[in-house]
């Protein structure tokens, strides 16, 4: 079966149930959300604190051959009577012959909760990706650096190329508190240098010579570094989601890296180069890049 077309239709969600095999782990029970893009139409949101939750156990376990082609053949409401309930929900977050992007919760739904990761959108705007490469590089070795920061936790990290950009991430080896957050990791404009994001992006800036601002204000000619979408009740990207351009077309595929990728010459290249079929033959090799 073709990757993006199973049953000869548009259907992202035989891709996104090949690649939640490799993220039982990453998601931890974590929500699923999706973002449906609809041609000359609004981006429609699906998530679990809107409507019933759906989590990669349910997508993994009821996405089966029938179920695809079932998808590829109508509507929802003339099959209703053939699908158990969990398959009528994973349609109504995955709807055939639309793109999707692959969203979760990133600590859960719902605001307040505690927190075991943290990431950092590395967004630019008219900035070359080369550029937000060597910005991603020089957090973190801002973050490895910072004694202090190192004192008060202990963590991984994970890159993760977005389709068009970088994000970092940082995972907790033991959950930290929203407290935590708030008082360590949020930018604010009015007082940048009160947290270490701010002192890193003081520090990288001065460094490099690059326009550089932190939260999460998108300004032309400007690389953003934006930890805002890592409290709980905020969405993530998952690694292996595509990344859309427009409602008819992707540009690219969020892939997980190690530290060391990040040197590679031709990595920015490397990256372009995937495709849903390029990721699933490669799929077990990526997926050792996600370390929790």
């Amino acid at each position: 079966m073709q990757i993006l077309k199973p049953y000869g239709k548009l259907d992202v969600l035989y891709y996104y149930s090949l690649i939640s095999k490799k993220l039982k782990n990453f998601l931890d029970k974590r929500e699923i959300a999706t973002r449906m893009w609809l041609p000359n139409g609004p981006r429609i949101l699906k998530r679990g604190s809107q409507i019933t939750p759906l989590y990669v156990d349910e997508l993994m376990k009821y996405t089966t051959k029938d179920f695809l082609k079932i998808r590829s053949t109508g509507s929802l409401p003339n099959y209703k009577n053939k699908l158990n309930k969990i398959q009528i929900k994973i349609w109504e977050y995955f709807v055939p012959r639309k793109y999707s992007d692959f969203l979760y919760a990133t600590n859960k739904e719902h605001p307040g909760k505690s927190l075991d990761r943290i990431y950092f959108d590395i967004d630019r705007s008219n900035v070359s990706q080369e550029i937000a490469k060597k910005i991603t590089l020089e957090l973190i070795n801002s973050i490895k650096g910072d004694k202090e920061f190192n004192k008060l936790v202990k963590y991984k990290l994970m890159p993760l190329w977005t389709g068009n950009s970088f994000h970092l991430y940082l995972f907790f080896k033991k959950q930290k508190t929203n407290f935590f957050y708030n008082k360590y990791i949020l930018y604010t404009k009015k007082a940048p240098l009160k947290s270490f994001t701010g002192m890193w992006i003081k520090k990288i800036k001065n460094k490099l010579n690059v326009q550089l601002i932190g939260g999460h204000e998108k300004k032309p000619n400007f690389v953003t570094i934006d930890p805002s979408q890592s409290p709980s009740g905020k969405l993530g990207r998952c690694p292996f989601s595509l990344h859309m351009k427009d409602a008819e077309n992707y540009n690219g595929i969020a892939i997980p890296l190690s530290v060391k990728d990040l040197f590679k010459k031709n990595l920015i290249k490397e990256l372009k180069s995937y495709t849903p079929e390029k990721v699933i033959k490669n799929l077990n090799k990526l997926a050792k890049n996600i370390s929790i």
